[in-house]
């Protein structure tokens, strides 16, 4: 029986040791292979071996692996002074501050709905006073905010003749008050006993006369005081409408 012979092209040349297939050459493992290659081993890889499998990487792998091993001996810093962990960190016997602060944030939006709410002012409000033969409708706020840019309306209407109509505002009206404007202007102006007085001159019954103030708060006005208003003809007080401003900071 005769024995077969194989032929060229099957017969592959037995490896030696550590060689490569031919037309292969040593594979270098990349930068991904090794971080995973360390990162499986839990740092369990000593100096030796982390600078051996880094120097296939390359000097930059090299690098990056250094610094690896560098971070996990980094000693943790010491407790600053006059820093107590029991009172500082776990807040033992502070709790209630927490309250405190949760209190004071509440304020904040607090004012903020007072303020809507009409409780500083700016709103206006509407007086009436009648007597005599003629009346006085005014609407202005009774409580401002400094700064605030506000109006004053008077309403004057007539059943019977005024010849000298006047208008006397207490000091309270100007008190740290800009005046920014009044229309229509008066005939005159002038003081009666530390009041202001303005003229308005001849109304003829069954009219009326509407005079438009415009005020400014200054910054540092604030109080409570007196802002009532009088009609007079000539020298005649036909009525005083009581009122009071207040002026928040």
């Amino acid at each position: 029986m005769g024995l077969s012979v194989p032929r060229a092209s099957n017969i592959v040349p037995r490896r030696q040791q550590g060689a490569h297939p031919v037309g292969q050459t040593a594979r270098t493992p990349n930068t991904g292979e090794a971080v995973r290659f360390y990162r499986r081993s839990n740092g369990r890889l000593g100096g030796d071996t982390a600078l051996t499998l880094a120097s296939k990487c390359g000097a930059v792998r090299a690098a990056r692996f250094a610094v690896l091993e560098k971070e996990q001996d980094i000693p943790v810093a010491d407790i600053p002074d006059r820093i107590v962990l029991k009172r500082d960190r776990d807040l033992d016997g502070r709790g209630w501050e927490i309250w405190v602060r949760r209190g004071l944030f509440v304020l904040l939006p607090l004012v903020a709905l007072l303020g809507l709410l009409n409780i500083f002012g700016q709103h206006p409000q509407t007086l009436t006073k009648s007597a005599r033969g003629a009346s006085l409708k005014l609407s202005a706020p009774a409580r401002v905010r400094s700064g605030l840019i506000y109006q004053a309306r008077f309403h004057i209407t007539t059943q019977r003749d005024l010849k000298q109509a006047t208008l006397v505002l207490s000091p309270g009206w100007l008190e740290s008050m800009t005046v920014n404007t009044i229309e229509p202007s008066p005939v005159n102006e002038g003081s009666n006993n530390g009041k202001l007085t303005l003229g308005l001159g001849h109304i003829p019954a069954g009219s009326s006369h509407l005079l438009f103030m415009q005020f400014q708060t200054n910054p540092t006005n604030a109080g409570h005081r007196d802002a009532s208003v009088e009609l007079r003809d000539g020298d005649q007080s036909l009525f005083r409408l009581h009122r009071t401003i207040t002026v928040f900071p």
